[in-house]
Formats: structure tokens, sequence, C-alpha cells
């Protein structure tokens, strides 16, 4: 996919950043769980910086597990629905391609559904200059569960239905692929893999505009992507009649511990 394509899609968040933070799912507390595991980092009172912060997802859980935290965060669309949500929470601009931040200074670096936006030639560096020796970065990412059988199926419509745009099942849809090759290319950090399941139930209304938060729906512009979302819901409906959907999430994460 061309880089300026790449770069539209990753900027086209601000533009509906108030339908992210309303509708985007959150992380179970196993994921942070597991974190502290393969890390050997306990979360509270550890000075972390969440790169790609968005809205401010994660930003708020780790603050509430006890993290001194700071928010990284390029978009401007973004940065303030993640002010207007989170006023006591420090934010600051900047992206994982150049962090605004000292050397040696986090315990902790976390990219939640961010770090495929990122260059990782350059993330990589930035990130084992600005954590101390010992610290850990932590890239994960909510990905559907392929085993569940209509989750599968929507996942393949999706895919047929922005193939123009280059989308493709479990890849552009599912999360990015969350594997260490490609997470760092250059094989110089050592990650470890987990996988969390989790679900939530949510009306079908906020499961679809959920899904039309992704960059793959905001760069296809409103009556593509909404010609899509209303066959959807037709088929939803059909299948979840209370109007209920159970969304399942496999929480792909990697550690790698800085030397």
């Amino acid at each position: 996919m061309a880089a300026s394509f790449h770069t539209t899609r990753a900027h086209s968040f601000n533009a509906a950043a108030a339908q992210y933070a309303a509708n985007r799912p959150s992380y179970p507390p196993a994921l942070f769980d597991a974190i502290e595991e393969l890390s050997a980092i306990p979360i509270t009172g550890a000075r972390i910086a969440d790169i790609g912060a968005g809205t401010g997802i994660a930003t708020a859980l780790l603050h509430a597990r006890g993290a001194e935290v700071v928010a990284v965060e390029p978009g401007d669309g973004m940065a303030e629905q993640f002010r207007r949500t989170h006023p006591g929470l420090p934010i600051v601009r900047g992206d994982g391609n150049d962090l605004p931040l000292l050397t040696d200074s986090a315990d902790l670096l976390t990219y939640a559904q961010s770090w495929h936006w990122t260059d990782p030639a350059r993330a990589v560096p930035e990130a084992c200059r600005v954590l101390r020796p010992g610290g850990a970065l932590a890239l994960w990412w909510n990905t559907y569960a392929l085993d569940i059988p209509w989750i599968a199926g929507q996942v393949d419509r999706i895919a047929e239905h922005f193939k123009e745009y280059g989308a493709h099942p479990a890849v552009e849809v599912n999360g990015n692929g969350a594997r260490s090759a490609l997470a760092d290319p250059s094989g110089r950090l050592d990650f470890t893999h987990r996988v969390v399941r989790w679900s939530r139930r949510v009306p079908v209304d906020t499961h679809l505009a959920n899904i039309g938060s992704h960059s793959l729906f905001l760069v296809a512009g409103e009556e593509h992507a909404g010609a899509f979302l209303t066959d959807e819901r037709r088929i939803l409906l059909e299948r979840f009649p209370d109007g209920t959907v159970e969304e399942t999430y496999d929480v792909e994460l990697l550690v790698a511990v800085n030397a």
C-alpha cells in the first residue's frame, strides 16, 4: 500500500474522534496482568508513556491501575477529544517515530492499536532510547475472534466490500497482524507473544459505529461505507433479533524488554 494512502488512513481518525471514543472497545484487566507478567514491571507506580494514545482508552486504564502515565498523540482531532474525555491526564503531541520524551525516562512504552502506524525502522530505536535499561515495550491489538462464525463472516464481507481500498481479511480489518516480524523486521527486539480473549455485549448500532470508526471505512467515504453498514445492520438483526451483539476479541500482545 502506498505510503501516502497509509498516511491518509492514519490521519482519518481525527474527523471521527468522538465516534471512536464512544464506540471502540476497551481492554480487559487480564491484558494488563499479562503485561506485568511478561515485562516483570508492576504498572502501579510505573512511568509509562502511551504512544498513539488516540482518545485515551488505554491511557485511562493505565492511570486507573496506578501508573504515572503521559499520552503521546499526533492527531489534532484525537488529542482534542482526549482532553475533553480525560481533562486530568497529561498529553503531549508527537508520534512513535520521533518521541518527544527524554532518554531513559520510561519504565514502559505502550502502543494500543497504534504500532502499525509507525515506521519500525525509526520507532524501534526511539523506543529503546526512551526506555530505561530493563524497561519494556508493549504493543497490542484488539483482533476479531475469527473462530466465531458470524465474526468471520463479517470480516469476509468487509474485505469484499472494501477490496478496492486494499482490504484483506484478518489483516486490514483485524488488527494489522500483530506478529513479531512485522513489529520489528530488524529483529533487534525479542518479543514475547500472548493472546488474551475477552468479549463485550453491545447494541447492534454501537457495534456498527465501532467498525465504522476504522480507517478503512473512514477513507472509503460516507456513501461507500454507509451502504455496507446499512446492509450489515439488516444481516446482524436477522442473526441477533434482540438487537444485542456479543463482540469477541483476541488481544494480540507483544512485549519486549529493553536490554
